[in-house]
């Protein structure tokens, strides 16, 4: 396998009620921190293929939050089309540009966590590779039956089409820079 296939792979490991993601993009580490930390970045690649973010409201800094829409706009989808799915974020600890800790929500408009619906504790860490960033995402849940409900819901696919739309967007930074 070509070392190009391999930056596009996402490599996903579960031990107990942790999930482990793992994706190296073609991009410097302070480019891909900055993807992850700035609205104007977020809003052209968080979410699936085919879903938009039209809410994203980032405050970047520890005790601050990113509350944000993600909402499907193809039509292909079926009944996920028109839909909307909002979720919230509080930043824990930042550490520019190696780590971003934080806990993850599914959210109503308002911004009240949803109780029905698991919360994930993230740490992504961005490690440095010869100009390129391994990307290690590790999601911590409150049981492996919580981490069991967000991957029925389609987490994976959607984490990787998510991840494929960050590529695309870090490839068109760097061509017009």
């Amino acid at each position: 396998m070509s070392n190009s296939n391999q930056t596009n792979q996402l490599v996903s490991k579960v031990e107990g009620s942790t999930l482990i993601l793992e994706r190296i993009f073609k991009a410097p580490r302070e480019l891909v921190f900055k993807a992850f930390s700035e609205a104007e970045h977020l809003k052209h690649w968080w979410g699936p293929k085919g879903w938009t973010l039209p809410v994203c409201h980032v405050d970047f800094r520890p005790g601050g939050t990113w509350h944000y829409c993600m909402k499907c706009e193809d039509k292909n989808q079926g009944d996920f089309y028109g839909m909307e799915s909002w979720g919230k974020a509080l930043y824990r600890e930042i550490s520019i540009p190696e780590q971003i800790i934080y806990t993850d929500g599914f959210s109503d408009a308002e911004g009240n966590i949803s109780k029905d619906l698991p919360e994930t504790l993230v740490q992504l860490d961005f490690i440095e590779l010869n100009g390129q960033t391994k990307l290690v995402n590790t999601g911590k849940y409150a049981s492996p039956e919580a981490l069991q409900q967000v991957i029925d819901m389609g987490m994976l696919p959607g984490i990787s089409q998510t991840f494929d739309n960050l590529d695309v967007h870090l490839e068109n930074l760097q061509k017009s820079n």
